[in-house]
């Protein structure tokens, strides 16, 4: 595995360096609705309907982003619970992030917009109040880190700049090469989401020092999966509530998710087997699939 310049890897088991996100599923109140929306103002293209579900993809690209269901009776709540605080899409580059900026100006939809340093990002969140972000990366080269932790910040996003990125050519929906980047979650204890994400499903640690949050990584990505407590003292997400129902981890083979499911067993943490690999949940009841990219 890769030696880096920044993070903290696990004691014992570390993920592979090729290890990336897969699909998030998530519960909806209405899925005509959220259909509409997700094509519409996200620009992501349906590949596959069912009666009570909906896979969605990028443009020219087979693979599934984000599957909907319905069975919520809820919107999410204000204030948060414990489970998704934003599940986030990367864009191929800068001009198609500014591609995007301008759509959403352009159709009226009101969003934040923060500079990473590492990235600069979109956000707004879908009819039931799921947060989302979009965002595309700097070159990693430009990267900056103090010590063993990398710098990451949130800082106003030059959207003047960004918009001027997109070079005057017309958002057309996401594009080819998009792709779940990263999710970021409402946890209850950063020591326990560092116990569970860290030491036990095999992340690198890359950023301690944000505010209530807590960022991990495979492979030296700036983070893959963020964990917050911002919504410290809430339940988690209740059964008919819209929510985060599970979100992939895909490892490089069958041989790694047998690996990484041993090490899991091994520690005692219970697993049962998931389509295509196995799946644990987190101490807040957040569920993970790992599966195989081959």
């Amino acid at each position: 595995m890769t030696m880096l310049p920044y993070g903290i890897q696990p004691a014992i088991y570390r993920l592979p360096d090729a290890t990336r996100l897969g699909r998030a599923r998530l519960q909806v109140t209405s899925l005509s609705r959220s259909i509409e929306f997700y094509t519409t103002v996200l620009g992501l293209r349906v590949l596959a309907r069912h009666d009570d579900a909906v896979q969605l993809g990028a443009h020219g690209d087979p693979r599934a982003i984000l599957e909907l269901r319905d069975g919520a009776v809820r919107p999410a709540p204000r204030g948060g619970r414990q489970g998704l605080f934003h599940f986030a899409l990367v864009l191929p580059d800068r001009a198609s992030l500014g591609r995007f900026l301008v759509h959403l100006a352009d159709i009226g939809v009101h969003a934040g917009a923060s500079d990473h340093l590492v990235s600069e990002a979109i956000y707004l969140s879908d009819p039931d109040g799921l947060g989302i972000e979009v965002y595309a990366d700097r070159p990693r080269d430009t990267w900056q880190h103090a010590g063993r932790e990398l710098s990451m910040a949130t800082n106003a996003l030059d959207a003047h700049a960004l918009a001027e990125a997109a070079g005057g050519e017309p958002w057309t929906g996401m594009p080819a090469g998009t792709t779940l980047g990263h999710m970021h979650l409402h946890v209850g204890s950063l020591e326990e989401a560092r116990a569970f994400y860290h030491e036990t499903l095999g992340f690198d640690l890359v950023v301690w020092s944000y505010p209530g949050a807590l960022f991990f990584s495979a492979g030296g990505y700036h983070h893959h999966l963020g964990a917050n407590t911002w919504a410290k003292g809430q339940p988690s997400a209740a059964d008919d509530d819209a929510r985060l129902l599970d979100w992939e981890i895909v490892l490089p083979d069958v041989a790694a998710v047998r690996a990484a499911r041993a090490h899991v067993d091994g520690l005692g943490y219970p697993t049962k087997l998931a389509d295509g690999g196995w799946s644990a949940r987190d101490p807040w009841g957040t569920r993970v699939t790992i599966v195989s990219g081959t």
